[in-house]
């Protein structure tokens, strides 16, 4: 099984009908690589991991959006629909027992984040659950750096597919190296079986693909641009991440719409083959 979050396919995501061909892209991707899909979620407070085809029209509409510290607030509030973060996604597929899970790209160190203290929880979740997560890389505007020191510190190893450098979401490398390179997900599968702390996750990191990809040159302009204007505007935490891909799709006259969708899709196959692996 591969669990899906469910913020990339409501409208804290990608805008309609982008969100539905992401859905159907990245649900049948997990299926042709021979796993299941499970989409993660909260519903009429039930949190969830899986969900009937006639409840996809749902998590494509107005959503409030939940971190892993959310879902007991969600539950005991019954939320109609708590679209899940990669935080509370990986909490959701290590309760129901599921090994891997896919997303377009995690959260991580913000810059600045020595005075703000401003750290993703997603980096918690991958620490602290025994969830593979596959996922091209994190935001370019984040500190990635010390997102991949953050992880060094607490154990988590982070292994690049096919592939020699970390990811930047819109582009295939950061600049920064990845640990430790994997060729295929029985590689995957071994390093979750092997590694000394049971109850800390894995980080594949997947380049978006070559077609995909967003010009660095061009993305780095429009970054600098945005969080300049963040700092001026007062704009913090988790407020940051909708602004600053906001800009982008703006700049990008909407080319970032379809990287995403194809990183989400590329993302999703490359867990079917880890969950695969795992399962065999």
């Amino acid at each position: 099984m591969v669990a899906l979050e469910s913020t990339i396919f409501s409208n804290l995501g990608l805008p309609s009908p982008a969100n539905a061909e992401a859905l159907d892209r990245c649900l049948n991707a997990v299926r042709d690589g021979g796993a299941i899909p499970a989409v993660t979620a909260v519903l009429d407070g039930v949190p969830r991991v899986g969900l009937y085809a006639d409840e996809h029209p749902r998590i494509l509409g107005k959503a409030r959006k939940a971190a892993e510290r959310d879902l007991a607030v969600a539950v005991a509030q019954r939320w109609d629909f708590g679209a899940t973060t990669v935080s509370a996604s990986v909490a959701l597929a290590a309760a129901a027992g599921v090994s891997v899970f896919a997303t377009g790209g995690i959260g991580g160190v913000h810059r600045g984040a020595e005075l703000t203290g401003d750290i993703s929880a997603d980096l918690d979740a991958l620490a602290h659950h025994p969830v593979v997560t596959v996922s091209a890389g994190a935001k370019a505007f984040l500190d990635l750096a010390r997102t991949l020191e953050y992880l060094e510190t607490y154990g988590v190893p982070v292994l690049g597919w096919r592939h020699d450098q970390f990811p930047a979401f819109y582009t295939r490398s950061s600049g920064l190296p990845v640990p430790h390179r994997v060729e295929g997900g029985a590689e995957v599968a071994a390093i979750l079986t092997h590694r000394p702390r049971e109850r800390t996750g894995v980080l594949v990191v997947v380049p978006i693909p070559e077609s995909a990809e967003l010009d660095a040159d061009a993305l780095d302009d429009v970054l600098a641009g945005a969080l300049a204007d963040c700092d001026a505007a007062g704009i913090v935490g988790a407020a940051v991440t909708p602004f600053v891909l906001g800009r982008i799709g703006a700049a990008t006259a909407g080319r970032s719409v379809p990287a995403n969708l194809a990183l989400a899709e590329n993302n999703a196959a490359v867990a079917a083959e880890i969950a695969v692996a795992i399962a065999s």
